[in-house]
């Protein structure tokens, strides 16, 4: 990357900009090899071929030659850099992990929090909702506890619990907007009602952590797009809590619920998570579902938690003990896995080179189909004129180099 002065003021047919960045860019059109981005005052003014850009003026001219692609939206993460949303005692503490995974390109980061009491949940989600309000955070995704207690993976059996709509309502006012999507099993009593609860306050049903059947799913599924469409809430689209984990497993007498998601996934009805880091999914698995489901229907996401960019050891998830070996988490003593130790770019880079996905589907995967699912793609998730000016330079191995967040380097 090197940096030169504009040559001179600008003209009044002229585009004024604060940086001009040139080079190889995932832009809403594909992968162009000269694009040119022009920023000012936190936003993208223009995008597109160097060859096509308007007359314009920058204060500071770069040029990248690695790739330049659109700052990362995770959808589902629960801590990093030795810090947990789920545990941590202060807003100021939950800043730790989303500095951690900002550094590392992920510019829009949902928190998530895990199966807690109600006490707890009102707590932590009073917390995430002062750091949505100060832009820190894009949202909050409430994993449980409406869970399988068969399929609850690293939750907490003590605190999964049967639906409760008014609940739901009650989390929705306390984050004051900010609560996106909740994790909910199709098969729980009172199920129906959270989805509607959901819906009502304009966020999404997220069906996971379920041990029900292909049918239950589809009905869930058939339910919350309906329920959505009708209360218009940020997406249309419900979507599917990491598919595959935390599901009843595929026999071929008993389907369960992972294809029926993934045929909604195929007919553009479902937004399916995978968690591509080696570790929760086999390659070839990700690639079947990046060649089944629709290009708009499959974000990538971390699961990430307290040890993403962290020695291995000993951690925390909600109220249990994790344990990192090998950049595995499981529960301590135990062999469920307990979250992600990857950054959202790790995921992408899993995707392409181990999985064999197309590199702009797998970047828009990381960013342009999670701002969809917050209702921001308007604001964030594309290099494009008018979206925020979240950038991340890698080099051609895709390790992060520099990662801009509206317009501003990250630093820290």
């Amino acid at each position: 990357m090197s940096t030169a002065p504009a040559p001179h003021s600008p003209g009044s047919d002229e585009v004024a900009a604060e940086i001009a960045l040139r080079g190889t860019a995932v832009l809403e059109q594909g992968l162009v090899p000269d694009a040119l981005l022009l920023i000012a005052g936190g936003d993208i003014l223009w995008a597109g071929p160097a060859g096509r850009a308007p007359q314009h003026t920058a204060a500071q001219e770069i040029s990248h030659d690695g790739m330049i692609l659109p700052g990362l939206v995770d959808l589902h993460c629960h801590g990093g850099g030795g810090a947990s949303f789920p545990d941590a005692e202060s807003a100021e503490d939950m800043l730790t992990a989303v500095r951690e995974h900002r550094r590392h390109g992920t510019t829009s980061l949902v928190a998530s929090l895990v199966t807690a009491d109600a006490p707890t949940l009102r707590s932590r989600v009073a917390d995430l909702a002062r750091l949505a309000a100060d832009g820190e955070i894009a949202a909050i995704h409430l994993e449980g506890p409406f869970l399988s207690v068969e399929r609850r993976g690293a939750q907490n059996p003590e605190h999964i619990t049967d639906g409760d709509a008014d609940l739901v309502r009650e989390l929705a006012q306390i984050s004051g907007g900010a609560l996106a999507t909740m994790t909910v099993a199709p098969e729980t009593p009172g199920a129906e009602g959270v989805i509607e609860a959901l819906a009502e306050v304009g966020a999404l049903p997220s069906l996971g952590h379920t041990d029900g059947s292909s049918a239950q799913m589809t009905r869930a599924i058939a339910h919350s797009v309906a329920e959505l469409r009708r209360e218009n809430g940020r997406s249309p689209l419900p979507t599917a809590t990491h598919l595959f984990n935390g599901m009843r497993p595929i026999h071929h007498r008993d389907p369960g619920p992972a294809l029926a998601a993934l045929d909604a996934a195929a007919a553009g009805d479902l937004v399916v998570e995978v968690i591509a880091d080696g570790v929760h999914l086999d390659a070839r698995t990700v690639a079947h579902v990046f060649a089944i489901a629709a290009e708009q229907n499959v974000v990538l996401v971390t699961d990430a938690m307290a040890a993403a960019g962290m020695p291995e050891g000993q951690y925390r998830l909600g109220s249990l003990d994790v344990t990192v070996e090998g950049g595995v988490a499981t529960l301590t003593g135990g062999t469920a896995i307990a979250g992600g130790t990857a950054h959202l770019l790790d995921v992408v880079r899993f995707a392409v080179t181990e999985a064999g996905v197309d590199l702009v589907r797998a970047v828009r995967a990381a960013s342009t189909v999670p701002a969809a699912v917050l209702g921001q793609q308007d604001r964030i998730g594309a290099l494009a004129a008018g979206r925020r000016a979240d950038v991340v330079l890698v080099d051609a191995a895709l390790e992060p180099v520099t990662v801009l967040r509206g317009g501003a380097v990250v630093t820290d």
